[in-house]
């Protein structure tokens, strides 16, 4: 009887591959491996252990074969390959990687800016000229070295991708303290940001269709609740979009009109003849309680302002990753691009708004002031413009913002069934959802009105964890510079969160604002 050969013996099991397994999704596109190319064509790059295979071991004996093998185990625990879920390959914001630094630059951008940006002014009225400017750019370049942060510590630990700002918390500060910490300011961030958008998307449509038709609309035009549910019911429709990647094109649509209405804002106002009584003195008030919140709340419109740090892992992670060609290289890139447009469109705003209307900037922001000062000095096709992009605006944000409970609904699904989500059960999640949040902003129509409270809560996820995660996962040398540095502001961080949001409702409680819980809008 023939011997067969003792290699032909010995199974060697397959490894995992150095990105998500190729796995048809239910939005029909394939998640890419890392050793082939767009074109299907086997990548020639070299890597560490891309002579250890099954081929390479076939002719040698067993204890060799155990020693690569081994060897190959160790290079994946050191981390020369990735070892990811599978399950991510089944989620919206890694069913797809393949991102690139446009399309880092295209969500950054339209996550960074938007109607928050227009009530910057407001806040340099309680402030003054300069410690509105201080406070703009310290926050500036705080929220810029907190964002490299997440950006670097998406791949910190070796082997490992943190996909989702949660999945991070939980790494650095543990799995039940880190949920505590970070779930509830990022489900707000995404959530509340998304129903805030349905109110000002609502609202501003309702102003077009009434600068547009002007008298020739009906005797009995639509309320506003029936306009918010016309803007949710576009926001579902697009929606439908499977993955992060695939709405990277309506992202630099949100983008190019978020810089677009901001640009036309800020020069409308500073075009047009200053109000003969302006100040640029600092709103005063009676007692110096009353000052010391009006500040603490206005620095906290100037923390609102700065979002999308809660958006910045996840965004990454739709990025592929080598070891050669690690996912933080264009990540960066496309965040340098974004942030220099935010910070032209966030510094022109608030300084050119500020100069035009001073002290006399109503709380409502730019809109308002435009629509107090020169309703009847702007023609009305370029305030009908102006209103179409900021309906356009909040459309693509709400995608963005919406994506990542999207992902937590589809996570919880296919942790149970341990299959992915068909497209008729994507299609109902998105559904839910999207009349969930028109149904909060209909019993809550204030909700828009607490960017001082509201970025107060939510300051730590820009400015103070990122710190501490830093520390906790890199672990920098005690007592050195970095590791004081990060420490400071990270406690810093947590200071300031507790003093804005004091400031947030004191700010909420004088102006009357709880008359308004409970009154439906009309």
């Amino acid at each position: 009887m023939e011997e067969r050969p003792e290699t032909e013996l010995i199974s060697i099991p397959a490894t995992p591959r150095a990105s998500t397994p190729e796995i048809l999704t239910p939005s029909g596109q394939r998640s890419p491996r890392m050793g082939t190319s767009k074109e299907g064509k086997s990548s020639s790059a070299w890597t560490p252990t891309s002579f250890i295979s099954p081929r390479f071991l076939s002719p040698i004996g067993t204890p060799m074969k155990r020693v690569l093998v081994n060897m190959k185990g160790y290079l994946e625990e050191m981390g020369h390959l990735t070892k990811l879920n599978p399950q991510d390959a089944w989620l919206p914001i890694t069913e797809s990687r393949n991102g690139n630094a446009h399309y880092a630059a295209f969500h950054n951008l339209n996550a960074g800016v938007g109607f928050q940006a227009l009530v910057i002014p407001v806040a340099f009225s309680f402030l003054g000229w300069s410690w509105g400017i201080i406070s703009l750019t310290i926050a500036y370049i705080w929220q810029l070295y907190t964002l490299w942060i997440l950006v670097q510590l998406h791949e910190a630990v070796p082997g490992k991708r943190y996909n989702r700002y949660v999945e991070l918390a939980q790494a650095a500060f543990g799995e039940r303290l880190g949920v505590w910490l970070a779930l509830f300011p990022t489900v707000y961030l995404s959530a509340g940001t998304a129903t805030a958008l349905i109110l000002i998307g609502g609202e501003t449509m309702k102003l077009f269709f009434q600068i547009v038709c002007g008298p020739l609309c009906s005797s009995n035009p639509l309320t506003t609740v029936e306009w918010y549910l016309v803007f949710t019911s576009l926001c579902i429709v697009l929606s439908q979009l499977p993955n992060l990647n695939s709405i990277a094109g309506l992202s630099l649509i949100g983008a190019i009109t978020a810089i677009t209405y901001s640009t036309m804002v800020w020069v409308l106002s500073v075009s047009q003849p200053r109000p003969p009584s302006i100040s640029y003195e600092p709103l005063s008030f009676p007692t110096v309680s009353a000052s010391l919140f009006s500040v603490l709340n206005a620095l906290g419109i100037v923390a609102f302002a700065f979002r999308g740090h809660n958006l910045a892992l996840e965004i990454q992670s739709t990025m592929p990753s080598t070891f050669k060609h690690p996912a933080h290289v264009p990540m960066w890139r496309g965040a340098k691009v974004a942030y220099f447009f935010i910070a032209a469109c966030l510094f022109p705003v608030a300084i050119g708004g500020f100069w035009a209307y001073g002290n006399l900037m109503p709380s409502g922001g730019m809109l308002n002031a435009i629509f107090a000062f020169h309703s009847h000095d702007i023609s009305r096709a370029l305030l009908a413009v102006t209103f179409l992009l900021v309906v356009f605006n909040c459309l693509s944000s709400f995608q963005i913002y919406s994506m990542p409970v999207f992902d937590s609904f589809e996570a919880g699904y296919t942790s149970r069934t341990n299959r992915p989500c068909s497209i008729w059960v994507r299609s109902g999640f998105r559904v839910f959802y999207g009349f969930i949040s028109f149904f909060i902003g209909v019993a809550l129509p204030f909700l828009s009105s607490l960017a001082g409270l509201l970025g107060g809560l939510t300051l730590p996820v820009t400015f103070a964890y990122p710190c501490f995660m830093w520390v906790l996962i890199k672990k920098p040398t005690k007592y050195s510079f970095n590791w004081y540095f990060n420490w400071i502001l990270g406690w810093l961080g947590i200071a300031f969160s507790l003093a804005f949001s004091m400031g947030g409702i004191w700010s909420m409680v004088n102006s009357g604002l709880k008359l308004k819980f409970f009154k439906p809008p009309n």
